[in-house]
Protein backbone atom coordinates (compact mmCIF):
# COMPACT_ATOMS: atom_id res chain seq x y z
CA UNK A 1 0.00 0.00 0.00
CA UNK A 2 1.48 3.45 -0.80
CA UNK A 3 1.90 5.85 1.82
CA UNK A 4 0.03 9.03 2.03
CA UNK A 5 0.25 12.31 3.25
CA UNK A 6 -2.83 14.69 3.90
CA UNK A 7 -2.62 18.58 4.96
CA UNK A 8 -5.11 21.13 4.75
CA UNK A 9 -5.04 23.63 1.73
CA UNK A 10 -7.66 27.19 2.27
CA UNK A 11 -9.97 24.27 3.88
CA UNK A 12 -9.73 21.93 1.99
CA UNK A 13 -8.22 18.32 2.99
CA UNK A 14 -5.36 17.55 0.17
CA UNK A 15 -3.89 14.12 0.36
CA UNK A 16 -0.42 12.74 -1.29
CA UNK A 17 0.46 9.40 -2.51
CA UNK A 18 4.01 9.97 -3.69
CA UNK A 19 7.01 12.04 -4.54
CA UNK A 20 5.74 12.31 -8.13
CA UNK A 21 2.43 14.05 -7.60
CA UNK A 22 3.92 15.56 -4.00
CA UNK A 23 6.11 17.58 -6.47
CA UNK A 24 3.35 18.15 -9.11
CA UNK A 25 0.45 19.51 -6.38
CA UNK A 26 3.65 21.47 -4.93
CA UNK A 27 3.86 23.08 -8.24
CA UNK A 28 0.36 23.85 -8.60
CA UNK A 29 -0.17 25.42 -5.16
CA UNK A 30 3.09 27.49 -6.14
CA UNK A 31 0.98 28.69 -9.21
CA UNK A 32 -2.14 29.58 -6.82
CA UNK A 33 -0.10 31.71 -4.45
CA UNK A 34 1.53 33.70 -7.42
CA UNK A 35 -2.06 34.28 -8.46
CA UNK A 36 -3.45 35.14 -5.23
CA UNK A 37 -0.08 37.98 -4.90
CA UNK A 38 -1.14 38.99 -8.32
CA UNK A 39 -4.64 39.15 -7.53
CA UNK A 40 -3.68 41.42 -3.89
CA UNK A 41 -1.41 43.98 -6.09
CA UNK A 42 -4.17 45.22 -8.30
CA UNK A 43 -7.05 45.27 -5.96
CA UNK A 44 -8.03 49.14 -5.21
CA UNK A 45 -6.90 50.44 -2.45
CA UNK A 46 -9.96 53.29 -2.47
CA UNK A 47 -9.52 56.36 -1.48
CA UNK A 48 -6.20 58.07 0.78
CA UNK A 49 -5.76 61.11 2.78
CA UNK A 50 -4.56 63.75 0.22
CA UNK A 51 -7.40 62.82 -2.21
CA UNK A 52 -9.08 65.27 -3.96
CA UNK A 53 -12.75 65.16 -5.16
CA UNK A 54 -14.32 67.38 -7.42
CA UNK A 55 -18.17 67.86 -7.42
CA UNK A 56 -20.97 69.19 -9.39
CA UNK A 57 -23.04 70.49 -6.84
CA UNK A 58 -26.13 71.63 -9.20
CA UNK A 59 -26.89 74.54 -7.33
CA UNK A 60 -28.13 77.08 -9.77
CA UNK A 61 -27.17 79.51 -11.74
CA UNK A 62 -23.66 80.49 -9.86
CA UNK A 63 -22.95 77.06 -9.96
CA UNK A 64 -23.67 77.01 -13.80
CA UNK A 65 -21.90 80.41 -14.25
CA UNK A 66 -18.67 78.68 -12.62
CA UNK A 67 -18.90 75.78 -14.96
CA UNK A 68 -19.44 77.32 -18.11
CA UNK A 69 -16.25 79.38 -17.68
CA UNK A 70 -13.78 76.55 -16.98
CA UNK A 71 -14.85 72.98 -18.70
CA UNK A 72 -13.25 69.77 -16.33
CA UNK A 73 -11.79 67.06 -16.80
CA UNK A 74 -12.76 65.07 -19.93
CA UNK A 75 -15.55 67.46 -20.83
CA UNK A 76 -17.00 67.16 -17.25
CA UNK A 77 -18.57 69.80 -14.91
CA UNK A 78 -17.26 70.83 -11.49
CA UNK A 79 -18.43 73.31 -9.07
CA UNK A 80 -16.85 72.49 -6.08
CA UNK A 81 -13.71 70.40 -4.69
CA UNK A 82 -12.32 69.12 -1.32
CA UNK A 83 -9.33 66.91 0.03
CA UNK A 84 -9.55 63.86 1.96
CA UNK A 85 -8.65 63.78 5.23
CA UNK A 86 -8.32 61.25 7.68
CA UNK A 87 -9.61 61.42 11.56
CA UNK A 88 -10.11 58.67 13.95
CA UNK A 89 -9.34 56.07 11.11
CA UNK A 90 -12.25 57.38 9.30
CA UNK A 91 -12.50 59.16 6.14
CA UNK A 92 -13.59 62.70 5.72
CA UNK A 93 -13.07 65.81 3.65
CA UNK A 94 -11.46 69.06 4.32
CA UNK A 95 -13.05 71.90 2.22
CA UNK A 96 -13.84 75.72 2.15
CA UNK A 97 -17.47 75.97 1.72
CA UNK A 98 -20.39 77.85 3.68
CA UNK A 99 -18.69 80.49 6.12
CA UNK A 100 -15.19 79.12 6.61
CA UNK A 101 -12.96 76.00 6.01
CA UNK A 102 -14.38 73.06 7.93
CA UNK A 103 -14.31 69.34 7.72
CA UNK A 104 -17.19 67.43 6.65
CA UNK A 105 -18.08 63.87 7.04
CA UNK A 106 -18.24 61.77 3.75
CA UNK A 107 -21.67 61.05 3.72
CA UNK A 108 -22.96 64.68 4.49
CA UNK A 109 -20.45 65.15 1.65
CA UNK A 110 -22.10 63.00 -0.64
CA UNK A 111 -25.78 63.97 0.14
CA UNK A 112 -25.40 67.25 -1.05
CA UNK A 113 -24.54 65.29 -4.44
CA UNK A 114 -23.01 62.11 -5.66
CA UNK A 115 -21.79 63.47 -9.33
CA UNK A 116 -18.03 63.08 -7.77
CA UNK A 117 -14.85 62.61 -9.43
CA UNK A 118 -11.77 61.86 -7.16
CA UNK A 119 -7.93 62.49 -8.53
CA UNK A 120 -4.33 61.67 -6.79
CA UNK A 121 -0.95 63.71 -7.08
CA UNK A 122 1.23 62.13 -9.35
CA UNK A 123 4.13 61.95 -7.03
CA UNK A 124 6.31 59.59 -5.06
CA UNK A 125 6.63 62.16 -2.47
CA UNK A 126 5.01 61.04 0.37
CA UNK A 127 5.90 63.87 2.19
CA UNK A 128 4.10 66.15 0.36
CA UNK A 129 0.79 64.93 0.33
CA UNK A 130 0.76 64.58 3.96
CA UNK A 131 2.81 68.27 4.78
CA UNK A 132 -0.44 69.25 1.93
CA UNK A 133 -3.24 67.77 4.19
CA UNK A 134 -1.36 68.98 7.66
CA UNK A 135 -1.51 72.55 6.14
CA UNK A 136 -4.83 72.28 5.34
CA UNK A 137 -6.11 71.24 8.44
CA UNK A 138 -3.99 74.21 10.00
CA UNK A 139 -6.90 76.44 8.35
CA UNK A 140 -9.59 75.26 9.44
CA UNK A 141 -12.06 77.98 10.96
CA UNK A 142 -10.33 80.29 8.50
CA UNK A 143 -13.30 82.51 6.28
CA UNK A 144 -14.33 81.75 3.31
CA UNK A 145 -13.12 83.49 0.34
CA UNK A 146 -16.32 85.56 -1.11
CA UNK A 147 -14.36 87.75 -2.95
CA UNK A 148 -12.08 84.36 -4.23
CA UNK A 149 -8.91 86.96 -4.31
CA UNK A 150 -5.60 85.29 -3.24
CA UNK A 151 -3.54 86.41 -0.08
CA UNK A 152 -6.11 87.65 2.40
CA UNK A 153 -6.41 85.23 4.58
CA UNK A 154 -9.89 83.75 3.53
CA UNK A 155 -10.00 80.80 1.10
CA UNK A 156 -12.52 79.73 -1.65
CA UNK A 157 -12.50 75.72 -2.27
CA UNK A 158 -10.28 75.63 -4.93
CA UNK A 159 -7.95 78.01 -3.19
CA UNK A 160 -7.63 76.36 -0.12
CA UNK A 161 -6.48 73.07 -2.40
CA UNK A 162 -4.03 74.96 -4.17
CA UNK A 163 -2.45 76.98 -0.70
CA UNK A 164 -1.92 73.59 1.15
CA UNK A 165 0.08 72.15 -1.63
CA UNK A 166 1.68 75.03 -2.80
CA UNK A 167 2.76 75.28 1.01
CA UNK A 168 3.59 71.74 0.94
CA UNK A 169 5.66 72.10 -1.77
CA UNK A 170 8.04 74.73 0.12
CA UNK A 171 6.30 77.85 -1.95
CA UNK A 172 6.13 76.67 -5.58
CA UNK A 173 2.21 75.78 -7.10
CA UNK A 174 1.79 72.56 -7.70
CA UNK A 175 -1.11 73.41 -9.64
CA UNK A 176 -1.32 76.54 -12.14
CA UNK A 177 -3.12 79.98 -11.71
CA UNK A 178 -5.53 81.51 -14.89
CA UNK A 179 -6.68 85.29 -15.04
CA UNK A 180 -10.66 84.57 -13.81
CA UNK A 181 -13.46 85.59 -16.23
CA UNK A 182 -17.08 86.01 -14.55
CA UNK A 183 -18.44 86.63 -18.70
CA UNK A 184 -20.33 84.50 -20.48
CA UNK A 185 -18.36 83.13 -23.12
CA UNK A 186 -21.13 83.36 -25.43
CA UNK A 187 -22.15 87.30 -24.54
CA UNK A 188 -18.84 88.29 -23.21
CA UNK A 189 -21.08 90.26 -20.82
CA UNK A 190 -20.83 89.33 -17.19
CA UNK A 191 -23.21 86.64 -15.45
CA UNK A 192 -26.24 88.22 -14.21
CA UNK A 193 -25.86 86.00 -10.94
CA UNK A 194 -22.35 87.61 -10.65
CA UNK A 195 -23.46 90.93 -10.90
CA UNK A 196 -25.57 90.76 -8.48
CA UNK A 197 -23.46 88.81 -6.07
CA UNK A 198 -20.70 91.01 -6.02
CA UNK A 199 -23.29 94.07 -5.96
CA UNK A 200 -24.55 92.31 -2.50
CA UNK A 201 -20.80 92.64 -1.35
CA UNK A 202 -20.14 95.71 -2.49
CA UNK A 203 -17.10 94.63 -4.53
CA UNK A 204 -16.00 94.87 -8.02
CA UNK A 205 -15.99 91.89 -9.77
CA UNK A 206 -12.17 90.55 -9.88
CA UNK A 207 -12.41 90.45 -13.99
CA UNK A 208 -8.67 88.96 -15.11
CA UNK A 209 -7.41 88.65 -11.52
CA UNK A 210 -5.54 85.03 -10.78
CA UNK A 211 -7.53 82.19 -9.63
CA UNK A 212 -8.57 78.69 -10.64
CA UNK A 213 -11.19 76.66 -9.87
CA UNK A 214 -12.74 72.97 -9.57
CA UNK A 215 -12.69 72.61 -13.46
CA UNK A 216 -9.34 74.05 -13.90
CA UNK A 217 -7.17 71.63 -10.52
CA UNK A 218 -9.23 68.14 -12.17
CA UNK A 219 -7.59 68.90 -15.68
CA UNK A 220 -4.39 69.21 -14.06
CA UNK A 221 -1.52 66.86 -16.29
CA UNK A 222 0.08 66.41 -12.07
CA UNK A 223 -3.25 64.39 -11.11
CA UNK A 224 -3.76 61.26 -11.80
CA UNK A 225 -8.12 59.63 -12.22
CA UNK A 226 -9.24 57.30 -9.82
CA UNK A 227 -11.59 54.73 -10.66
CA UNK A 228 -12.92 54.55 -7.18
CA UNK A 229 -17.05 54.24 -6.45
CA UNK A 230 -16.81 56.66 -3.48
CA UNK A 231 -18.84 55.44 -0.23
CA UNK A 232 -20.80 57.27 2.55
Amino acid sequence: MKKSRAFNFMGFKITIFDPMTQRFYYLILSCLFLCASCAEEKVDEGLKAGDLIFQDLDCGPMCNAIEAVTEGVNGMEFSHCAMVIEEHDTLKVIEAIGDSVQITSMSDFLQRSNKVLAARLKTSNKGLISRAVKYSKSLLGKPYDDVFLLNNDQYYCSELLYESFKVANHGKPVFELEPMTFMDPQTKSYYPVWVDYYHELHCRIPEGKPGLNPGSISRSEKLELLDIKIKP
